[in-house]
């Protein structure tokens, strides 16, 4: 989604002379896209700040944008005084117009959530050179209010579009040569928009959008398991241009845990969309996110996480020790896990997850397979 919001910036910015350059000592405006998931997030941003304003030239504007903007708001302009512009993620597709009020008057700032605005903003007429894979918002925001995560405060409410206006989007970028189509959202498979008036799923729009001549391949992320549903299994049964491909996040193993993360399903319930997805697709591959030393667990409840990574056998996954983010229940929550166990269970995790992924690797030795090719190296 990241990438995705920096495409739309310069989307945005190119219709009123703005185009990317190599250098930051270049630019006249230095745009630096935030991310808040991570700890010490808006530390490195005062830090990247820091050296920005050592090296811009004069005149240069520099714009502090995505999730870090959107949590930090006022406080960047305090911290940074010499910032010009501070945009959340919701409300890029007015960075133009705020770069134009900085040059008549003072400091802006845009921390609004108007989600269907700013999805209204994005033209079916998208970047020139779509690349041959190409991400296509369909959802934004999230509803689920997990006790680590600060995407429901820095993102907003769940939104989709509707099916009609993704399809046209998808149709001018399969126009310019892109092949894949790569539907993204904070919870993608929470997707409901309408189709003709009636409330859609994400099944029905892959199902539209491999109907649309020159896509070749349609990938998806993120998901979450409260949101599969019975036409994405029957997408992944039926449609020859969706990857047999989920990242499909689980965080831990252990139902005690899960139940004070507010993911609202067990591990039980996760291993049996596994097996949907399976049923579906017997060479379907699967990611996940794992997050170890959340408050308050034990060797136990690790040892569960263990059990449920060998149970699936995934063929990636990202893991993390858990780092509080201010303002989520998480951060409060007594039994803090001391940060050398965080260490010894991640090294252990991440063990076991390499041996799965060496071995999804190595059963692709000796198979003939279609690669899509992004660019070249130069």
């Amino acid at each position: 989604m990241n990438v995705y919001d920096a495409l739309m910036m310069e989307d945005v910015l190119r219709p009123v002379g703005y185009a990317v350059v190599e250098k930051p000592e270049d630019a006249d405006v230095i745009l630096i896209n935030t991310c808040h998931i991570r700890e010490k997030a808006s530390e490195k941003l005062y830090s990247t700040l820091g050296r920005m304003r050592l090296i811009r030239k004069d005149g240069c504007l520099i714009v502090v944008a995505g999730c870090v903007a959107q949590a930090e708001g006022e406080a960047v302009f305090e911290r940074a005084p010499f910032v010009d512009v501070v945009v959340g993620p919701q409300g890029l597709h007015t960075l133009a117009e705020l770069i134009m009020k900085v040059k008549r008057d003072k400091k802006q700032i845009n921390i609004e959530f108007p989600v269907v605005s700013k999805f209204d903003a994005i033209k079916a007429e998208r970047r020139a050179n779509g690349g041959v894979s190409a991400y296509v918002s369909v959802q934004e925001g999230c509803d689920k209010f997990c006790t680590f995560c600060v995407v429901p405060y820095t993102r907003g409410p769940e939104y989709s579009r509707t099916v009609e206006a993704v399809l046209e989007e998808v149709v001018q970028l399969v126009d310019r040569g892109t092949k894949e189509i790569v539907l993204i959202g904070q919870n993608v498979n929470a997707y409901h928009g309408t189709y003709k008036g009636i409330e859609s799923d994400l099944g029905t729009l892959i199902r539209e959008v491999a109907r649309i001549n020159g896509v070749e391949r349609i990938r998806y992320t993120t998901s979450h398991p409260r949101d599969m549903h019975p036409t994405l299994y029957d997408a992944h049964r039926y449609e020859q241009k969706l990857a047999p491909f989920v990242h499909l996040p689980v965080q831990c193993g252990s139902d005690r845990i899960l139940k004070k993360m507010n993911r609202k399903h067990t591990a039980d319930e996760y291993l049996e969309i596994v097996g949907k997805l399976r049923e579906a697709n017997a060479n379907i591959a699967l990611s996940s996110d794992f997050i170890v030393g959340f408050p308050g667990e034990t060797t136990k409840d690790f040892e569960d996480a263990l059990k449920l990574v060998e149970n699936v056998g995934f063929s990636l996954a990202y893991s993390f020790k858990y780092s509080p983010r201010p303002g989520t229940p998480g951060a409060e929550y007594p039994d803090q896990v001391p940060d050398q166990e965080k260490s010894e269970r991640l090294s252990a995790l991440q063990r076991l997850l390499n041996t799965q992924q060496l071995v999804f690797n190595q059963s692709m030795v000796g198979k003939v397979m279609d690669v899509l090719v992004g660019n070249l190296s130069t």
